[in-house]
């Protein structure tokens, strides 16, 4: 489905809650990566990066807190980025407003429905050797950021994945509104 496509986003949540009657934990990690600066970017490409990045995470949001709620229970999790507290450069303008709309977002629904049991939480990975980012950086970026993180290691898909585990299952019931950095300690807040 296109992220960028409302309708589309509101059918497949719909497709969700018919064939497995709930959702009790979300988890946002798509993301449009279009490149622009202040003097480059165009509306276009800003409405498709916010769309995709972060009205769709409000929109399934909207059509799965209310069964959460209804529960008691609710695990939403964004994935973010690193980059929102040390942007890399400034053609990434699009994408690294967006994470960051992403986490207050994540902390507003932590506020709002911290009461029905729903905790809201952020992963921010660092630069992760997914196929998509060793397709179009070279291997040298890969070191550049190993070498700048505390623990100097390629991170895989895999310290991402374990990290959303982690939110969504009871271990990490005391935490909502929180954004846990799997970056090797590139970035320390």
């Amino acid at each position: 489905m296109d992220l960028a496509d409302e309708q589309q986003v509101r059918a497949a949540s719909r497709r969700v809650l018919d064939q497995a009657g709930r959702c009790d934990v979300l988890v946002h990690s798509a993301a449009a990566f279009d490149r622009a600066d202040l003097t480059t970017v165009d509306l276009a490409i800003w409405r498709r990066v916010q769309a995709v990045n972060v009205e769709s995470a409000l929109l399934l949001a909207q059509a799965f807190v209310p069964g959460m709620a209804a529960r008691g229970f609710g695990r939403i999790i964004f994935v973010v980025s690193d980059t929102i507290w040390a942007p890399p450069a400034a053609d990434l303008l699009p994408y690294v407003t967006s994470k960051g709309a992403l986490v207050a977002l994540a902390r507003t629904l932590a506020v709002a429905h911290g009461a029905d049991g729903i905790a809201v939480t952020c992963v921010a990975p660092g630069l992760t050797a997914t196929p998509a980012a060793q397709a179009c950086l070279p291997a040298a970026a890969f070191e550049d950021v190993r070498a700048r993180q505390a623990l100097p290691r390629t991170l895989l898909p895999g310290d991402v994945a374990a990290t959303v585990a982690f939110l969504a299952s009871d271990g990490a019931a005391a935490l909502t509104g929180q954004t846990l950095c799997t970056d090797g300690g590139l970035v320390m807040r």
